[in-house]
This record gives C-alpha cells, structure tokens and sequence, in this order.
C-alpha cells in the first residue's frame, strides 16, 4: 500500500539543514537576486564568492536544490573555473600578475620571493591565515609590471623589498 505525501510537504526537503545561517541566508539572497538570469549559476557562485570570499562545498547541495541542477553540475561549475575557492582565504588575497608583460618585467623572480616570503605555493594560505597567495593572467597594468593587487588594491614596479613592505603592512 503506497504512502500519500502530505498536502504542502516537498518532494525533497531543502539541503539547507546544516550550513550556518549566514551562509544558508547568502547563498538564498544570491540565488534571489539572480534566479532569472540565462545562464544563473555562474552570476550565484560570483555573488556567493564576492560575499562569503568563497564558495564553500557545503553549499553546493543548497544551490543546486535552488536553481533546480545537480550537484554534479554545480560542482563541475565550481571545480572548472579556478576562479572559484572552495577554500577559505586568508584574511587578504594576494593576486600576482603572471602575464606575458609582467613576465617581462621580472615576475617569475618576484613570484619566486613571494612564495619563499609567504611559505605558500599558489592557492595556499600562509599558516597565520593572514594571506592567500592567486595567480592572475593580466591585472590590465602591463605598462607597471610587475604588478600585483592586494584585495582590491593595484600595486606597480613591484620589486622584492616592495612586496616585504606590503606584507609587512
């Protein structure tokens, strides 16, 4: 004999459960805001990341069950543009240059100090959890190089003793 679902009870309940609110209550605001979009699911993980500082993987199921995916679509999103941390930062996020003209002008030497310098390769987050260190393909200051931009803040002519200084700020 079949079970009859109650009138007003889901087929599925929102996966929403575990994740803190203030991510719960994010991730539901972002979806909110861009639902009706073509193509939503990347303006949601830009919203959640701009947010939150990242997407965390305890949020997928909440966001597929929201825009009605899989979670294998949204994690397939989510792992393939390494734009997206499914990691939490630190509390600055270090963006070095790595393009062409920066190259040029002495990156390579300046992303080997920067690393050396943080302890961190990137993606990795310095063991005081003050800084992640991310690769970029061009911050638009080619004419600066080498460049790099602290959270949102752009840095030219960056030399050795300039990023110690940075760092150390």
């Amino acid at each position: 004999m079949s079970q009859r679902r109650p009138v007003g009870v889901p087929l599925k309940a929102e996966p929403s459960a575990e994740l803190p609110s203030s991510e719960r209550d994010t991730v539901l605001e972002v979806v909110r805001q861009n639902r009706e979009l073509a193509g939503s699911l990347l303006p949601v993980l830009h919203g959640i990341q701009e947010r939150l500082g990242w997407v965390p993987p305890r949020t997928v199921p909440l966001i597929a069950f929201e825009l009605n995916l899989s979670r294998a679509e949204v994690h397939g999103v989510l792992s393939f543009y390494h734009y997206f941390r499914q990691k939490q930062p630190g509390e600055h996020v270090i963006y070095l240059c790595r393009a062409e003209a920066c190259q040029a002008q002495g990156a390579a030497a300046l992303e080997a100090h920067a690393k050396r310098k943080l302890g961190v390769d990137f993606h990795g987050t310095t063991a005081d959890g003050r800084y992640t260190l991310e690769p970029v393909y061009c911050l638009g200051n080619c004419a600066c190089g080498p460049s790099l931009m602290i959270d949102e803040e752009l840095h030219a002519l960056v030399t050795a003793a300039a990023f110690d200084e940075l760092v150390a700020s």
